[in-house]
């Protein structure tokens, strides 16, 4: 039960809210009463005062008079009535037995086993009492309070269902989302439907909406992902199968050297392809998973990526270094902004003809910060500049195999990092001209 309540947001309301309306009613009730008590004091006192002043024009100043009998007598009120030597001359109750007091004003009196509370005055000689019974003073007064507290009995109650009505009409838009949600199918990320849910729900079932369409847009991904990949992996295996039956009709050594080397160079296709393929899933799980980003010297990574690509650019005479480079800072991952540029750089190098040249440079301006690859290639016709950052496209006009996966995975980091990927004409060298433009770090 005790689970229940604490988990409960409705019900941690109810209880709340009705717990409060006791305590209220209560406390309500408790000064009510006492008040009512109070001035049921003042009240019988002011009654017993008035009383007394009416009589004491009415008695003789020394004739003794009777009670009025026993077979009427009531100790409630009681009127005696002294003379100066402490004579007394009226009884309102025989057999009273209350003292004489020679103290005026009101005092409480013990007799007959009860309290009584007695207003005494002078006047003319006589002293006038006139005593009320605590108990049955109590009595009427407890009945007046009682009745001032009915109504706060009587509404407390209501007031509870009200509350009760009115909690379980303003969750009622809470509940029907939990049974939206609940009611879904693992595959159904549709947005929840927000009308009528109130202003402190509102943004949690948002931001539950936004990780619905990030779980789309990841399954949706991977889905295209999946595809792509079986499409492309098909051609390196079946090339890979068709060299090893030309490796096994080989008729003479040459033509099986000829064999082995070609199916070398498929194994290396396809081993790179799977590489690449790797990496873009391993970067996309990074971006899933949301990795705190860090200040970034974006020089040093251009350094650790030169490193990186120089072997194969000496391999093919290509000229590769850093042109210029501000100390430029920018907020992001380091590993994946050091495979961004090593893909930029193995994409020139690849297409860059023998004995050509690869420049990078890193200028620090004003609200940006501009990472630039320039190469002396063949460059790409306008038309392809945007197509080939997609995943697995390659340019018709190619002189170089590739997987198509190098710019998909530098548009995929770029997008990471709030930058933005731009392919023109190099002016500098003649061929392409990769920008890489971050956003300058706050």
């Amino acid at each position: 039960m005790r689970r229940s309540v604490t988990g409960s947001l409705r019900a941690r309301l109810l209880w709340f809210l009705l717990a409060a309306i006791v305590l209220a009613a209560g406390a309500q009730a408790l000064v009510a009463y006492r008040t009512v008590l109070a001035e049921a004091d003042d009240i019988f006192d002011y009654h017993m005062q008035q009383m007394a002043l009416s009589l004491r024009a009415g008695l003789p100043p020394s004739a003794a008079v009777g009670g009025i009998g026993t077979g009427e007598q009531n100790f409630d009120f009681v009127v005696q009535v002294w003379t100066a030597e402490g004579v007394r001359i009226f009884e309102s109750a025989e057999e009273a037995a209350l003292p004489q007091l020679a103290v005026l004003g009101f005092a409480d009196v013990q007799a007959r086993g009860t309290t009584y509370r007695v207003f005494s005055m002078q006047t003319r000689g006589l002293v006038i009492q006139v005593a009320q019974d605590m108990a049955a003073r109590r009595h009427m007064a407890g009945t007046l309070a009682l009745r001032t507290i009915a109504p706060v009995a009587l509404m407390a109650p209501l007031l509870m269902l009200v509350v009760w009505w009115v909690v379980s009409r303003s969750l009622a838009p809470v509940a029907r989302v939990r049974k939206q949600v609940a009611s879904r199918q693992a595959d159904d990320l549709s947005p929840v439907n927000e009308e009528g849910l109130p202003e402190e729900v509102r943004p949690l079932v948002q931001e539950l909406n936004l990780l619905f369409d990030r779980v789309r847009h990841a399954f949706d991904a991977q889905k295209h992902f999946v595809a792509d990949a079986a499409h492309e992996l098909r051609s390196p295996l079946a090339a890979l199968k068709l060299q090893v039956q030309g490796l096994q009709r080989a008729p003479d050594g040459a033509s099986r050297d000829l064999a082995v080397s070609r199916l070398v160079a498929g194994i290396d296709r396809a081993t790179r392809l799977v590489e690449q393929m790797l990496a873009l899933a391993r970067h996309e799980a990074s971006m899933a998973a949301g990795a705190k980003p860090e200040a970034v010297d974006l020089s040093e990574v251009a350094r650790l990526a030169v490193s990186d690509a120089v072997a194969a650019a000496q391999a093919r005479g290509i000229d590769i270094g850093i042109t210029h480079a501000d100390a430029a800072v920018v907020s992001g991952q380091p590993e994946a902004l050091r495979m961004l540029l090593r893909n930029l750089l193995e994409n020139a190098v690849k297409y860059t003809p023998v004995e050509g040249r690869v420049d990078i440079a890193i200028v620090q301006q004003q609200q940006a910060v501009e990472l630039t690859v320039d190469d002396s290639g063949p460059g790409l016709p306008p038309g392809e500049r945007e197509r080939v950052l997609d995943r697995f496209y390659r340019s018709g006009e190619t002189q170089a195999p590739g997987s198509g996966l190098g710019l998909a995975i530098v548009k995929s980091i770029a997008e990471l990092h709030g930058a933005s990927v731009t392919l023109d004409a190099s002016p500098s060298l003649g061929g392409l001209r990769v920008v890489v433009r971050f956003p300058a770090q706050a």
